[in-house]
């Protein structure tokens, strides 16, 4: 009986010893599975719907700038046109002023940026996607935007828009308004743009025959921020 006693006793024993070294087990791959899955996510990421749009305008790293005046709203006025372009000194003393708010400006690097922001804020608006629009451009450059994307989808009209080439960036003046900076660009394209009526009729433009434009875009963006990316504030064709 004693025998039987003892090994019952160990068989109840082994079960134990194995059933609590199997729920060590599953306690050390949940926390390995819970490891692994930090990690993924620490270099995938989550997306939570307030994602930042990605950087378009790419800024040399530089320490951080001086303290200066009080945010001055942007200026409303349109893009200045080419005959008002001011003396090239002026332009350059306005960028030395931007480049000393915020060290990490640099010209070079700005351009690169607005070219890439004026083919997407170009394409977005003849496919009507607001969406894309809205944090690219200032609140009053969005309503006019969105207005005119609602014209065309009220007339029932859709617009074809191609850039065929995008001859030239230039940067025709700039100033530093409080830590507002503010740039205007001369942006010289060639573009195929197509409006066609619900029946695809053509209302204006001609395919495949590129034509020469001239706008002029301004940009501004608070020297403070963190955020590198420039707002359209204000165009104009010439």
């Amino acid at each position: 009986m004693r025998a039987g006693s003892r090994c019952s006793q160990d068989s109840d024993g082994a079960r134990k010893a194995m059933s609590e070294f199997q729920y060590f087990d599953i306690i050390l791959f949940a926390m390995v599975a819970g490891f692994l899955l930090l990690r993924l996510r620490s270099v995938l990421g989550r997306r939570t719907g307030n994602e930042r749009r990605r950087d378009l305008f790419p800024r040399r790293s530089a320490p951080a700038a001086d303290n200066v005046a009080a945010l001055v709203e942007p200026d409303k006025r349109v893009a200045r046109p080419a005959a008002d372009e001011p003396p090239g000194d002026v332009v350059a003393d306005g960028l030395n002023r931007i480049r000393r708010a915020d060290p990490s400006f640099d010209p070079a690097h700005f351009i690169e940026g607005a070219r890439t922001a004026f083919e997407m804020i170009v394409s977005s608006f003849a496919k009507g996607d607001k969406t894309e629009l809205r944090p690219l451009l200032s609140d009053e450059v969005f309503r006019r935007f969105a207005m005119a994307i609602d014209e065309r989808v009220a007339a029932r009209e859709t617009l074809e828009t191609q850039i065929e080439k995008l001859d030239s960036v230039d940067i025709i003046e700039a100033e530093l308004a409080g830590r507002t900076a503010q740039i205007t660009l001369k942006l010289v394209s060639h573009q195929i743009n197509v409006t066609r009526a619900m029946d695809e009729s053509i209302v204006d433009g001609a395919p495949g025959q590129p034509v020469e434009k001239t706008d002029y875009w301004t940009f501004a963006r608070d020297t403070r921020s963190a955020d590198p990316n420039w707002v359209l504030i204000a165009t104009s064709s010439g």
